[in-house]
This record gives C-alpha cells, sequence and structure tokens, in this order.
C-alpha cells in the first residue's frame, strides 16, 4: 500500500500540484490552460502550490503524462511539500495507481475534484443522495485503490461467504447501495414531476448555463428572491423556483438549476436528472454566459453537450450574454454577437438590459404557444385534467355524441402528449401568450 507524507503545518489545508495534458483536440483557455481546474481546487478547499503541462498527441497509457514529466512532478512534489497531485483529466484506475505508488503521495483527478465540491455543497436530502450516488458509481471500478473496507454499507445487504476476499464484499456492498440509491431518486423523479404537472396553467422558464455565470444574481435581479449567491464554483446544487412578475403585466414561474461544467461528469448528469426536471419541463430556456469570461464561446459549447446529452439540445432556448459590466473590451460583446446574433445582453448586477430581456421572453412564449381546439370523448378524464394543468381554458362545446372540445391556449411541448393519446388537435397558429 502507498505511504503518504504527512507534515504538521500551521495551515492544515491539503497543498495540490496541478498537472495538466494539452492534447491536439483539447479545448483549452490559451492564456491559462489549467484556469478551470485551478478554480475548481480552490472551490474545493485546496491550496495550489504548483502546476506542470505537458503537450501530447495522447496520454500515456500507464501514468498519462511521460517518464520524464513523472520525475520532474516527483521533484516538484517534494520541494512543494505537496500533500496530493491534481490531474485535470480523467485516470484509469491503473493510471491513478501508478502515479500513487512513483509520486508517493495521494493523486486524484478532475472527477474526484468536481464530486468533492458536489459532496460539499449538497444541502437537501435529495442532493446528498444523487452526490453519492455519483460518487459511488465512480468508485465502483477503483476499488482496488480507494477502498479498504465499506462496513458502514453494511444494513441489510448480505455478510462476506466463505472464502470471499474483503474486495468482493466491498463491490458487493457497494453495488447493493448504488441500486438502493437509484430506487430512492426514481421516486424523487416521479414526484417531481407530478409536483411539475400539477401547477396552475403559467408559463415555465428555466435558467440554465456554466458554473459562476451569474444564474443566482439574474434571478434575484428578475424575481427578487433571496437566492444564494457565491463565487464560487456550483454554488447551487438545488433547484428553485420563484415567481418572475412582469413590469407590462403578468408572471412566469423561473428556475434555477446546477451550473454544468466542460467534461461533466457522466455519473453526475445521470444522478441529477431529478433535479434538472425543472428544465426538462420548462417552455423556455434561458442560457446565461458569463460574456466577460475569455473562455465565453467554449462554455456555451460545453453548456450544449450536457443539454444534448439530458435531450434539451433542441429546446426554445434564449442566449442571455451577462455581466456586461465586467467586459474589459467591448469587442468581446461584439464577436459573441457576431456569432449569436439573437443573444440579449444584460448585467444581472448592475440591473441593465432586464426590460430586454422581459420583451425577449413575451415574444419567444409568444410563438412557442398555439391557439388550439382540442376534442376528445367526455369521459376521456385523463386528458381533461392535463388540459386543466397545462392549458389556459377559454371555453368548451359538447356535442351530442358524448364528445367535448376545448378551446384554450396550449404551450407547444404538449402536444406531443395528445398525440400520444390519439386526441384531435386543431390550431390556428396564433400565439398564445401576450
Amino acid at each position: 500500500m502507498t505511504e503518504f507524507k504527512s507534515t504538521e503545518r500551521k495551515d492544515l489545508r491539503e497543498r495540490a500540484i496541478l498537472v495538466g495534458i494539452l492534447l491536439p483536440d483539447g479545448r483549452y483557455n490559451p492564456e491559462d490552460p489549467l484556469d478551470e481546474i485551478r478554480g475548481l481546487a480552490k472551490t474545493a478547499g485546496l491550496v495550489v502550490v504548483g502546476s506542470l503541462l505537458q503537450k501530447r498527441q495522447q496520454v500515456d497509457i500507464a501514468t498519462v503524462v511521460g517518464s520524464g514529466k513523472v520525475e520532474e512532478l516527483q521533484g516538484l512534489c517534494e520541494a512543494q511539500e505537496a500533500d496530493l497531485v491534481v490531474v485535470d483529466h480523467d485516470l484509469s484506475p491503473s493510471q491513478g495507481r501508478n502515479l500513487e505508488k512513483a509520486l508517493g503521495v495521494k493523486v486524484i483527478d478532475r472527477t474526484e475534484v468536481i464530486l468533492d465540491i458536489f459532496a460539499t455543497h449538497a444541502q437537501t436530502n435529495e442532493a446528498r443522495l444523487q452526490v453519492e450516488l455519483a460518487q459511488l458509481d465512480y468508485s465502483l471500478p477503483r476499488l482496488k485503490r480507494m477502498w479498504t473496507h465499506l462496513s458502514r454499507y453494511k444494513g441489510g445487504i448480505g455478510v462476506r461467504g466463505p472464502g470471499e476476499k474483503q474486495l468482493e464484499t466491498d463491490r458487493r456492498l457497494v453495488e447493493g447501495r448504488i441500486q438502493d440509491l437509484k430506487a430512492k431518486l426514481h421516486k424523487i423523479q416521479a414526484r417531481k414531476e407530478r409536483e411539475v404537472a400539477a401547477r396552475e396553467a403559467v408559463p415555465t422558464v428555466s435558467l440554465v448555463g456554466y458554473t459562476n455565470a451569474g444564474k443566482s444574481t439574474l434571478m434575484n435581479a428578475l424575481t427578487g428572491a433571496d437566492v444564494l449567491i457565491e463565487d464560487k464554483l456550483f454554488a447551487t446544487l438545488d433547484t428553485r423556483t420563484r415567481r418572475w412578475p412582469f413590469a407590462g403585466g403578468g408572471h412566469v414561474l423561473l428556475s434555477d438549476t446546477v451550473g454544468f461544467i466542460r467534461d461533466l461528469p457522466h455519473s453526475l448528469v445521470a444522478s441529477f436528472k431529478a433535479t434538472l426536471e425543472e428544465a426538462s419541463q420548462a417552455d423556455l430556456l434561458l442560457h446565461v454566459v458569463d460574456a466577460s469570461s475569455p473562455e465565453a464561446e467554449a462554455q456555451i459549447q460545453a453548456v450544449n453537450s450536457v443539454l444534448e446529452e439530458i435531450g434539451l439540445l433542441g429546446h426554445p432556448t434564449i442566449l442571455v450574454l451577462n455581466k456586461a459590466d465586467r467586459v474589459p473590451d467591448r469587442s468581446f460583446l461584439d464577436v459573441l454577437r457576431a456569432h449569436h446574433d439573437e443573444s440579449i445582453v444584460v448585467s444581472a448586477a448592475a440591473g441593465d438590459g432586464l426590460d430586454r430581456l422581459e420583451q425577449a421572453v413575451r415574444e419567444a412564449l409568444n410563438e412557442s404557444a398555439l391557439d388550439a381546439e382540442v376534442e376528445t370523448a367526455v369521459g376521456n378524464g385523463r386528458v381533461l385534467s392535463y388540459l386543466a394543468q397545462h392549458a389556459m381554458i377559454r371555453g368548451r362545446r359538447y356535442s351530442d355524441d358524448d364528445r367535448v372540445t376545448v378551446d384554450c391556449r396550449l404551450p407547444r411541448r404538449c402536444l406531443g402528449y395528445l398525440a400520444e393519446h390519439g386526441v384531435d388537435v386543431r390550431t390556428d397558429g396564433q400565439r398564445m401568450y401576450a
């Protein structure tokens, strides 16, 4: 077993060396390729005492970086009295094991740092369950390196059989816990779906975007809510929904969601699907971007990748270029707007551009809904209940053959549900939301 050195210091925070591998097809900040992992390390409470970069055509199959860089990294760890090495790349179990053996310090990868941050920020029972599931999914193939005994997970699960190794027992215990967590989260997701479906027939808008793009600040500015604002990555894990009153009358329900990041671990995306239920059911997404970041375009693409993974890439969306007051050069905005000509420029902190955003949301909601006549059997309680929950009903006409025609304002997203239930829907293309 690798011995990790430990020394007494006044500052008890772990001292970390950052390692980056620059691959030909990688996406990096040209000014500082380690900028994001440095921010993650800071959020995780680490003290960064050094860094190392290596350009490679492909990662080394044994140690990620080459043998020469491993020796250089070992010297850097000794000189800086580092407690651990953080690699800005996913490590296989064998790569992590080989690096720890060569360096004599703990080695973690990008995913482990993100999981640690999520575990620290999880406040609700749901978030804790989601984070634990993601951690166990990640840890299962790495038990040989990371786990020695998991007796705390033994509740309700069979004990070790004759001749079994401790590793095999631990693996079985983790697999049982994973199934238990998935069952609990499935119930939570089902409940959330019912809660969202049971809301009054008010348009819903959901904030999505890269972590630390200013979503919570924007939500506070639009709704007057007192949502936590921190200059940290992943400060918000739990979805919050607030009423957004429009200056011209009417309102929508606005939801904040967990921030995204490039190469967001798949285990986190899967476990946080219940949290993202608000976004999947929303009539409109507001994709919030930190326009002052030199990596704004790359962050837009990273968010789009996550949206594609959860099936929301084609959802009606408005791109919101936030933090306009912090843009160092107007050319930043000019370049972004040239690539995204229908984007809205705002400063949530200064309150600038919010009126334009409101108007854009109104127009987008108008385009995403239809005046419709829905015809079904009088006894079709499921469809009639669905319309009562999701549509703005203006009237009903009954016929002699036990049929009813519902005159309503209907979000386009409802058309799929009605089609699945064989309901006759006639639309005239007029706008729904004024």
